[in-house]
């Protein structure tokens, strides 16, 4: 029964942590996006 609750534990953690790792790389794929629009706005205004 310890040996069931010690791998759920594990198996969890793993999860929670993939879980951790998938959202950190959204926001910095969010905040590449951003930087590039904030990069291109000198050129739009130059073009108008």
């Amino acid at each position: 029964m310890l040996v069931v609750v010690g791998i759920w534990f594990v198996v969890a953690y793993n999860g929670l942590v993939a879980l951790r790792n998938r959202v950190q790389n959204a926001w910095s794929q969010i905040d590449v996006q951003l930087k590039r629009r904030y990069d291109l706005i000198p050129n739009l205004v130059s073009t108008v």
